[in-house]
């Protein structure tokens, strides 16, 4: 969750709300409940009636998500209980009662809570990711499994993520100016490298508009990637209108999150949905020779009539999905590695080593040398572990009361595990802040054997979560985070640009990426004709 910065007069309504429902709550007789002793809450704050803990959070300062950690952090336990409105926010950073929720619990938790960002991202709930739970996210989920992300799909498709991975290569070492060494932005690079596979597998395309001969990103490919991630923070950020009713009846947008999510979702939806509707027209007039990308799929997919399986609003939110899931998570890990690893350049020279071991100088990495990279995978573990992309996974609602770890948690809460506290626990990691890849070769056979995965099946870090609402697709994000890593580190020298004492790890007030965009100094490492010999599309 993550909070704008809110106006005095959102505050001062709030205050004025828990007041006037604090005087009805006192001035009204009390109740003796005659129930049957139940388990309590998870611990946390007293919530006040009506607005719950909204009012001292809000004043707090901190953005949502730093206080609900603040919170946990004061009482000192692995699942906490904060009230926001009329909602009971359960958040969890233990790994063993995260285990019990997404495993013993798993049907019970396997919905999602209903926001105004929620609907409009998946276009009234005809996706796959935030649809709530019922015969139509099973529907759309087994299409997902079946037809986008499936092993023979996977297979299918690499010769597009190559391609990619090769623009990757051609591209930053156009930045680095034939071997002169020039500062490269490492964000802008891959974001858009996951914003160009994402593309191109699902549009088969890397431009909206028309290619630019540097390769750079155009104005819509921009455009693209800014509201994506956009879309991404907002989808499940805190908003005061999902919590207090009374303020999405008025239809107040007190803290802007309407107008942002709103934005996002058009400019998104203006991109593919030009595209979308001209592929459909072009298979239901004349057809198309062949099927040659997801979008592909998803038009030609029919159902056992011989009709389309899928409404066109279908397809455009399961493009969505897709597009709002691939992109985010590897950029952030991959940034935050090179960061921590620019800093100590001893794990450069390993990670390195072990590319010029694997693959060697004569030709680039490919996906069938991920199995063998173990440290290079170890590395993009530990971002996900002490660098999440979020700070807390996709929420899980209640469908009825259920005990977790002794405590109650009500029909219609909400569920959240916390990235951060499972991959920071000191109970679980030995010196939890340190960027430490070897941690997770410990124990392996070797670091060139395939046992290290950037799954986490244990939930001590979130990677791809885990459980029926879990994501899908860890083979695509484990390749695009793989191919990301490996091609600038083994491509290409890094080191911090001249006059620059350190880097700056420190993350951004509102989410967690890092503060300030990596910059860092690029020189080429391998032969001249393996950059040159690379296509330009």
């Amino acid at each position: 969750m993550a909070m704008a910065s809110y106006s005095p007069a959102l505050q001062l309504l709030l205050l004025l709300a828990m007041l006037v429902y604090l005087i009805q709550t006192l001035i009204l007789p009390r109740r003796k409940s005659t129930c049957a002793a139940s388990p309590p809450l998870p611990p946390g704050p007293t919530p006040w009636p009506v607005v719950g803990n909204l009012p001292e959070m809000l004043l707090s300062g901190m953005p949502a998500f730093r206080w609900i950690h603040h919170v946990m952090s004061n009482t000192n336990t692995g699942i906490a209980c904060v009230k926001l409105g009329g909602v009971h926010v359960i958040p969890i950073s233990c790994p063993a009662i995260a285990r019990v929720v997404l495993r013993k619990h798993d049907a019970n938790f396997a919905s999602r809570p209903l926001t105004l960002a929620s609907r409009t991202f998946s276009r009234g709930y005809v996706d796959a990711v935030m649809s709530p739970y019922g015969d139509h996210w099973r529907r759309m989920r087994r299409v997902l499994a079946t037809e986008v992300v499936s092993a023979s799909r996977h297979a299918w498709l690499a010769g597009k993520r190559t391609a990619e991975a090769d623009h990757l290569t051609r591209y930053v070492y156009g930045l680095a100016a034939g071997g002169a060494g020039a500062a490269v932005d490492i964000r802008h690079v891959a974001r858009h490298y996951c914003g160009n596979v994402v593309r191109r597998l699902l549009f088969g395309a890397r431009y909206f508009g028309e290619p630019r001969a540097d390769g750079r990103p155009g104005p819509l490919e921009r455009q693209h990637v800014d509201a994506v991630f956009a879309a991404v923070g907002l989808l499940y950020s805190f908003s005061v209108s999902d919590y207090l009713p009374c303020v999405c009846v008025a239809g107040l947008d007190l803290d802007g999150h309407e107008r942002k999510v709103r934005e996002a979702h058009e400019t998104v939806s203006r991109l593919h949905d030009g595209v979308i509707d001209e592929r459909r027209r072009r298979w239901e007039s004349a057809g198309r020779e062949e099927v040659d990308d997801l979008l592909d799929v998803l038009i030609t997919l029919k159902d056992n009539n011989g009709e389309p399986a899928l409404t066109a609003e279908e397809v455009k939110a399961l493009a969505q999905d897709v597009t709002l899931a691939a992109m985010d998570n590897p950029s952030n890990a991959v940034e935050w590695a090179m960061a921590e690893m620019v800093t100590r350049p001893e794990m450069m020279e390993k990670a390195a080593a072990e590319l010029d071991a694997v693959v060697g100088r004569g030709r680039l990495v490919q996906e069938h040398d991920i199995p063998r990279l173990g440290y290079l995978k170890a590395c993009i573990r530990e971002a996900f572990r002490l660098h999440p992309v979020a700070p807390f996974n996709v929420p899980h609602v209640a469908l009825e009361d259920a005990t977790v770890a002794g405590y109650r948690v009500p029909k219609g809460s909400h569920v959240i595990l916390s990235r951060v506290g499972l991959g920071r626990n000191p109970a679980v990691w030995e010196d939890p802040l340190r960027f430490d890849p070897d941690r997770h070769l410990l124990g392996s056979a070797a670091a060139d054997d395939d046992v290290v995965t950037l799954a986490e099946n244990d939930l001590r870090f979130i990677s791809f979560s885990a459980g029926r609402r879990g994501c899908i697709a860890a083979s695509l994000g484990t390749a695009m985070s793989v191919m990301l890593f490996g091609r600038l580190l083994q491509g290409f020298s890094w080191r911090k640009p001249d006059g620059m004492a350190a880097v700056d790890l420190s993350e951004s007030r509102h989410d967690l990426f890092m503060a300030k965009p990596l910059g860092l100094h690029a020189e080429p490492r391998l032969p001249a004709h393996l950059y040159t010999a690379l296509s330009s599309m």
